[in-house]
């Protein structure tokens, strides 16, 4: 964060939240969201209602809007859409199979017929084990005559108290690994290698929460000595947190910090 952000959180109804983001210097955003009742309770996850539709403007007339819902007992929609500065920018549809052991999704982004471009993208899991999943994606573009293809392998492995994934793709290779030490203590690394720009990142994460001092410092730093962290303070019974973040770019010399208060 940079500067001064203020979020204000309004619940209109059951069904409809409203928020305000005013965020210094010159930014001011709108956020809605509307839930229906849930089609299919037995169906869904319990904090998840269909059919839902979120959507933000800011006062430069960009606009993020987005709608979900049921299609069917195992089967769920979504689209989005986004413009910038009041011009059509993007939009993208996907439809998403949710199976006892197996999950796919099939995403149509951005297809233009007069243009001849498309952008498609499909992936599929499979839990191999309890513990075990595996995986891959295939994204297809096309544009302008011309056309290619990437898959990528997945795999993660889930522990008790861990979480490891990989992928394996045209290009590289992206790894992670996540830990909860105690109720307190979270800690992530993560690693990244591309082949063509023969280039890796390296990246450290850690998350402190202190329920008695009711705050959640969150840090990170990385290999290119980039270091950051926001301590956020909750001050009840008010509902208001207030959190302070500040990053540096040591190779760069560049230096942001922010203050934010979210109400509701």
């Amino acid at each position: 964060m940079e500067g001064m952000k203020l979020i204000i959180n309004k619940n209109l109804s059951s069904h409809f939240q409203v928020i305000r983001c005013l965020h210094l210097p010159g930014f001011f955003k709108t956020s809605a969201c509307c839930q229906c009742m849930r089609t299919r309770p037995d169906l869904a996850l319990p904090t998840e209602t269909f059919p839902l539709l979120t959507g933000d403007l800011d006062n430069t007339g960009s606009l993020n809007a987005q709608a979900a819902c049921l299609l069917a007992e195992r089967v769920r929609s979504k689209a989005v859409f986004q413009t910038h500065h009041s011009k059509f920018l993007t939009w993208q549809v996907d439809v998403e199979y949710r199976g006892d052991d197996c999950t796919g999704t099939l995403t149509l982004g951005n297809p233009d017929i007069i243009n001849e471009s498309v952008i498609l993208v499909t992936h599929f899991l499979q839990s191999i084990t309890p513990r075990l999943v595996l995986g891959g994606e295939l994204v297809y573009h096309q544009r302008m005559g011309e056309e290619g293809a990437i898959l990528t392998l997945a795999g993660k492995y889930s522990a008790q108290n861990w979480v490891a994934t990989l992928n394996i793709g045209y290009g590289g290779a992206h790894a992670s690994y996540y830990h909860r030490a105690n109720q307190q203590i979270q800690v992530g690394v993560e690693f990244e290698a591309n082949t063509r720009l023969q280039e890796t990142s390296f990246a450290f994460g850690y998350h402190l929460n202190i329920p008695k001092a009711n705050m959640v410092f969150k840090g990170s730093v990385d290999s290119s000595w980039c270091v950051g962290g926001v301590l956020e303070k909750k001050l009840p019974p008010l509902p208001v947190t207030l959190a302070l973040g500040a990053f540096m770019n040591h190779w760069k010399n560049k230096f942001h910090c922010g203050f934010s208060i979210m109400v509701g």
